[in-house]
């Protein structure tokens, strides 16, 4: 299930290259040779459609909280399905929460403050720093993240963002580039995959949704490249591993951090649980580094998940 899985052309108007990624995806299941069943809505699954799993790549639904919604429909008609459960989902999704949990296990993450709609917007609670991110509480690629120099213009964006229908999320600009951790299950565990860095030309620079569905030119402003040899890695990988016990099982995750290396700080950003596999981003990247192909990593992703839920044996997963 995934909004663009008909997709037959180009990059999308709206959302880039995710078209190109879903496609990329049935493709590869096609290959792996599974009886594939087509849905890219939420209504196939308000009855029983009649297979017995079920492949969730419908993100990003339009309104607050989408994400639980088709690991909750697929619990409700008791479908075995790919990745975390219900709770698990929203617990990543809501970033607050997820912050909320890094802070209580010693894991750094920057302060913050939630202005859930309906609350008052209010400046006490709000982080003192020179320049603020504004961003929905559940945004995923950097969809409606601004930022701001004032409580003023801080004000505004999170009233904006209310009007759009999501709980805001207001934390320090934080210098640096992105580390990003894949993590899957092999042998029923979470993994760590290679590390991947989002190499940034200038580290005050705020990636933009556009940017990261390819719907603008960024080339000049970071590139994804390994991130190997680093004294940070260990360190990162402890906190990985904390991170990844709070939301197990999950199937596949990517757990990112915001590292300062010429000031020697680091920070957990935020954990994407049903995160962007397509072979053009960290996932299909990290797993080049393994040797694996891309359709290596879904098919592994996927005989976890079906070794972990009873709907193969490890003799036929070995002779998969």
């Amino acid at each position: 299930m995934a909004k663009h899985v008909f997709w037959q052309g180009g990059l999308h108007h709206e959302d880039g290259n995710h078209a190109l990624y879903h496609r990329e995806i049935r493709e590869v299941l096609e290959g792996i040779g599974l009886n594939l069943q087509l849905a890219d809505s939420y209504e196939a699954l308000f009855a029983d459609p009649g297979c017995d799993f079920v492949f969730p790549l419908l993100n990003r639904g339009g309104f607050l909280n989408s994400e639980m919604l088709l690991p909750l429909l697929t619990t409700r008609l008791g479908i075995p399905f790919l990745g975390a459960s219900p709770i698990l989902r929203g617990l990543s999704d809501d970033k607050h929460l997820t912050k909320l949990e890094a802070q209580a296990r010693g894991v750094p993450t920057a302060p913050w403050a939630i202005y859930r709609r309906g609350m008052p917007v209010l400046q006490d609670p709000c982080p003192r720093a020179e320049r603020l991110v504004i961003k929905p509480n559940a945004s995923s690629a950097s969809w409606g993240v601004r930022d701001a120099t004032s409580w003023a213009e801080t004000r505004i964006a999170i009233e904006e963002i209310h009007s759009e229908g999501h709980d805001a999320l207001v934390e320090p600009f934080l210098d640096g580039s992105d580390v990003e951790v894949p993590v899957i299950h092999c042998g029923g565990l979470p993994t760590i995959l290679p590390m991947m860095l989002f190499e940034q030309t200038d580290p005050s620079h705020l990636r933009t949704y556009q940017e990261k569905r390819d719907l603008v030119e960024r080339e000049q402003k970071y590139r994804l490249v390994p991130f190997e040899g680093s004294e940070w890695a260990p360190k990162i990988a402890e906190y990985t591993k904390i991170m990844a016990g709070i939301f197990f099982p999950f199937d596949y995750g990517r757990f990112e951090f915001r590292l300062d290396e010429r000031n020697g700080k680091l920070h957990m950003l935020e954990v994407n649980l049903n995160c962007n596999l397509w072979s053009q981003k960290v996932f299909g990247k990290s797993a080049e580094l393994v040797g694996w192909s891309h359709a290596d990593l879904i098919e592994t992703i996927l005989c976890e998940s079906l070794l972990r839920q009873g709907l193969i044996t490890q003799a036929e997963a070995v002779a998969a």
